[in-house]
This record gives structure tokens, C-alpha cells and sequence, in this order.
């Protein structure tokens, strides 16, 4: 399983870092909040003065178009950090971040942040390449709209999801807590019915199964060859 978005830090507890308020440390530049299901955590121009930990949970982070199509750009879990572009230089929030399920968030200030780089002096360069990754992988995204049909961004999206959330079992892979048909198209610039058609066709070829609690991925080296590129 890809680790790069998550964070994994050898030799060093996240948890305890991250949310020193949940373990009953005082701490000015840290707090601790829990989230309802479709509760909004930030919205676009929003001051950018803060990084979140997810402690436990599942965010989306979208944006839309003058209200009228979201797009999906990530969709994270316990462990993984989000507005981390306020350390960059951001001022203001661009995108939504909102709780796709009960979540509890630990928030950093920037200047919590810059101290527990001092502190900790793997964590600057985690955050650079964290920065960096999302970047690539927002490019790549791009890349595929341009030269990638809709059939095989769907697949791309779920070979992607699955080396980043994905548990081997035996011969096989599984990616539990398996988003919406609709998720999948808001990612991958497609729609719900799209979706729908490419994954039962897969399902019918035995490649996957799925439900809305995981998918099982049965064959992923064949799953990769039905991707193809616009010529």
C-alpha cells in the first residue's frame, strides 16, 4: 500500500503530536474537535491559519464551479492532513472541507506548526513532500482528462484508490469503506451512470465486486490493462 498522503512518520507518534489536546496535554496552539456527518469544516475564502489531522473519520475536500458542479479533489482518513497549503502561503481557503461521516479533527495553528517543525525536524520536509505529491497528483489528473477516456479514468481512479487504501488478501485486494458511485464521478470528471456502467461491466468480467462497504479487487494486473489512452 502507497503511504505517501498518510502520515506515516517512522519513529514517530502522529497522534501524539498532532493532538496533544485529545491526550489531556494543554496546548495554546492546538484543539480538538469532533464533526457530524455533512458537517462543513472550512469553506472557500476562509482564513487559511490553520492544518487538520484527522484523528478519526473520513473528509472530503471539493470545490465547485459558482455553485453549480463539485468536484471532488481528495477524500482522506484517519491520519492523513488537510489545509496544509496555509503553511505554503495561502491566505484564504479555496476548497470546502466537509465530514463525510462522524470525524473528530485536530487543528494546528501555522504558528503551532512552525514550532513543531523546530521540534521534530523530519516533520518540514513530510510537509514539503506532502505538498509536493498532491501537487503531482492533481497534474495527473489533469493529464488524464486530456488524453484518457472516461472509462479509463474510472479504472485509473480505482487502481489509484487501491494502492493508497488498499489490504491484500491472499491473491486478492480490498478497499474497505467504499465511496458513492457519484464520489467516484465527481473524481474522476464523469457521471453517477458512467460509473455505474464501468463498474458492472468489470464486475461481469470478475475483475471486482464491490458494495457500499468495500470493493474486492479479484484480478488487478488484468484490471490495469483496461485502461487505454485517447489516440
Amino acid at each position: 500500500m502507497d503511504n505517501s498522503n498518510v502520515w506515516y512518520l517512522e519513529n514517530i507518534d502522529a497522534e501524539g503530536i498532532f493532538c496533544p489536546k485529545k491526550l489531556g496535554i494543554p496546548s495554546p496552539n492546538h484543539s480538538y474537535n469532533s464533526f457530524k456527518k455533512n458537517d462543513l469544516i472550512f469553506e472557500p475564502s476562509e482564513m487559511a491559519d490553520k492544518v487538520f489531522f484527522i484523528s478519526s473519520g473520513r473528509v472530503k475536500i471539493a470545490t465547485d464551479h459558482h455553485g453549480e458542479k463539485s468536484i471532488t479533489k481528495a477524500i482522506l482518513g484517519p491520519g492523513e492532513i488537510f489545509g496544509e497549503l496555509a503553511i505554503a502561503g495561502h491566505n484564504k481557503r479555496r476548497d470546502y472541507a466537509i465530514a463525510m461521516e462522524p470525524t473528530e479533527i485536530c487543528e494546528i495553528s501555522k504558528e503551532g506548526m512552525k514550532k513543531m517543525f523546530k521540534e521534530h525536524n523530519p516533520l518540514y520536509l513530510f510537509m514539503m513532500n506532502l505538498i509536493g505529491s498532491r501537487a503531482l497528483e492533481m497534474e495527473k489528473r489533469l493529464e488524464a482528462l486530456v488524453f484518457k477516456d472516461s472509462r479509463s479514468r474510472i479504472v485509473e481512479y480505482l487502481i489509484d484508490l487501491n494502492s493508497k487504501k488498499g489490504q491484500r488478501v491472499g491473491y486478492e485486494w480490498v478497499v474497505r469503506k467504499f465511496i458513492t458511485h457519484q464520489e467516484i464521478a465527481n473524481m474522476t470528471a464523469t457521471s453517477r451512470q458512467t460509473v455505474t456502467t464501468v463498474l458492472n461491466e468489470l464486475k461481469a468480467k470478475n475483475l471486482l465486486t464491490f458494495n457500499r462497504k468495500r470493493l474486492l479487487i479479484r484480478d488487478l494486473e488484468n484490471l490495469k490493462k483496461e485502461i487505454s489512452t485517447i489516440s
